[in-house]
């Protein structure tokens, strides 16, 4: 379903029944990403599945300053206040990890329980940050000089998904997929208005979120599993879960194990690292 937000188009799919789960996918991903796991979750929770601004059937506007992570995140409490939930367990990989932490420190009345699968607080300092903007500025400026197919192509074969090589072919084939939807204007403004570059820091905000979080890594994936590792001894109700033969993408290398840590971390209160 479309719902308008703040002026802009949503697009929205929900199923099952019980607590609310709010799922944000990852860059050039969308609710797609979830589908998979329906059958796992449609009978424990309300699955809120988002094609986040810039991504899949949502708008991608033309204001590179719409889609600030601020402004993104304050849609989604909107979204929730419209859908007449107020509150979620919200689960967020990689980029959508890092919009679900921007929730939670922002809104954090609307989280109920916070997952974040191979995400970060943001970049720590303004050089790093402006480091960062300019390489996402390239990578914008590629796309839309090479379009989505080139972009594709190139994006599928950076080092972070070097572990996505060991995933059968129809996995693989279903990812690109999903990326080759997306539209030239809607990933290149998510660069520019939602890259990790342009975020706030939200390092020293992670002592004060008090609801329960779990940090999830894939143990190949050595640069996430170390940000996972300083930002759960801040967490004050923080645990990590670290996947065995996996890299970034848990979701989609190991989802038997990815399925068991959520249902457990959310059934148990919140108190589960199951490793």
């Amino acid at each position: 379903m479309e719902i308008v937000v703040n002026d802009v188009s949503y697009y929205v799919e929900i199923c099952g029944r019980g607590d609310p789960l709010l799922l944000l996918h990852g860059f050039t991903g969308s609710s797609e990403t979830w589908k998979p796991f329906i059958p796992n979750w449609e009978k424990h929770f309300q699955m809120v599945m988002v094609d986040l601004l810039g991504h899949g059937k949502t708008a991608c506007p033309a204001d590179v300053e719409r889609y600030n992570i601020e402004r993104v995140a304050a849609d989604l409490t909107t979204l929730l206040d419209q859908l007449g939930m107020k509150k979620a367990h919200v689960l967020g990989y990689s980029m959508g990890g890092r919009l679900a932490l921007t929730l939670a420190v922002k809104h954090p009345t609307y989280v109920q329980t916070l997952i974040l699968e191979s995400s970060s607080p943001g970049l720590k300092t303004e050089e790093g940050r402006a480091m960062r903007r300019m390489q996402d500025e390239q990578l914008a400026s590629f796309i839309e000089q090479h379009g989505i197919e080139a972009f594709v192509e190139r994006w599928e074969n950076i080092p972070l998904f070097a572990s996505h090589k060991k995933l059968p072919k129809a996995v693989r084939e279903h990812l690109r997929h999903e990326r080759l939807k997306n539209k030239v204007v809607g990933l290149a403004n998510s660069l520019r208005g939602m890259g990790t570059g342009t975020q706030p820091s939200w390092w020293n905000h992670l002592t004060n979120l008090t609801m329960p979080t779990l940090l999830i890594c894939g143990e190949e994936d050595e640069k996430f599993c170390r940000i996972a590792e300083e930002m759960v001894q801040l967490l004050p109700n923080g645990v990590i879960a670290h996947a065995k033969r996996a890299g970034h993408t848990i979701h989609l290398e190991q989802p038997e194990f990815f399925v068991k840590i959520v249902n457990e971390f959310i059934f148990k209160g919140g108190t589960s690292c199951g490793n």
